[in-house]
């Protein structure tokens, strides 16, 4: 046993020793249409049993990914935004959902999505908002559940919002440096110290993908951590839907 494995299996065995299951979920961003490394993706998280939830981008998307997705029963899929468009200034931190344009325009679009991914994913479709960046403007929030929408996905530690939030907490991928994927010791640490604020808490432990940008490393860490965790009897890989009916009310705590 390496030691990536031997970090993971310590700490789910702490969760095993008191009858404990930790919940995982994957997310990965940014799917327009059928690729080679989409299929990638679902052919790994396939051989592990992982059920993987796709935020699609539904002004770029249309019939061609819905046909590719009929065929993965363990894919789930989500709003991610509109156009995925930033619309912050140069000095700003990326944004489509901000406070740059009118509300209502914003809200248009955001109801356009649901509707769009609605129709092309009826059976695999989720009500819930991945913001492009992770980033929305409060205000808006609390208007989503009159667009139909019942879950907000964003990343880092759950906050009382007016929607249930079923948040992304370890992003593979090293945006700020080599834009590869991060050191899978450094990564291991993070889903460590997030099953622990999760044993005394409660929560889940969701994984962030970009599967358009993976390389090497990202792929071979997906392997070897859904090697480990998807055998070990403390942890459980979590479709979005049985999340989400579990937290019919706002969450307060991560």
């Amino acid at each position: 046993m390496n030691d990536f494995e031997k970090t993971i299996v310590e700490e789910l065995g702490r969760w095993q020793q008191t009858g404990k299951v930790a919940r995982f979920w994957l997310r990965d961003d940014d799917a327009v249409e059928p690729t080679a490394p989409l299929d990638r993706l679902l052919e790994i998280s396939g051989i592990f049993s992982v059920p993987l939830t796709l935020a699609i981008i539904p002004a770029h998307t249309g019939e061609a990914l819905a046909a590719r997705l009929e065929r993965e029963p363990l894919c789930t899929v989500a709003v991610h935004g509109w156009s995925h468009k930033n619309y912050a200034g140069a000095e700003e931190k990326k944004q489509e959902l901000g406070r740059h344009r009118p509300a209502a325009a914003v809200l248009g679009e955001l109801k356009q999505g649901f509707d769009r991914l609605a129709g092309l994913h009826s059976g695999r479709f989720v009500p819930m908002l991945v913001p492009p960046w992770n980033r929305i403007d409060a205000a808006l929030v609390p208007h989503l559940a009159g667009l139909g929408y019942e879950a907000l996905s964003v990343y880092g530690p759950e906050k009382p919002a007016d929607l249930p939030l079923i948040n992304s907490h370890v992003d593979v991928m090293d945006w700020h440096g080599t834009r590869g994927g991060r050191d899978p010791q450094a990564l291991v640490v993070e889903i460590v110290a997030r099953l622990r604020h999760m044993f005394d808490n409660g929560g889940t432990m969701g994984l962030l993908t970009h599967h358009l940008v993976h390389d090497d490393a990202v792929w071979n860490f997906m392997s070897a951590l859904f090697a480990v965790t998807s055998r070990h009897p403390a942890c459980l890989w979590t479709p979005v839907p049985d999340i989400l009916r579990g937290q019919k009310a706002p969450v307060h705590q991560g």
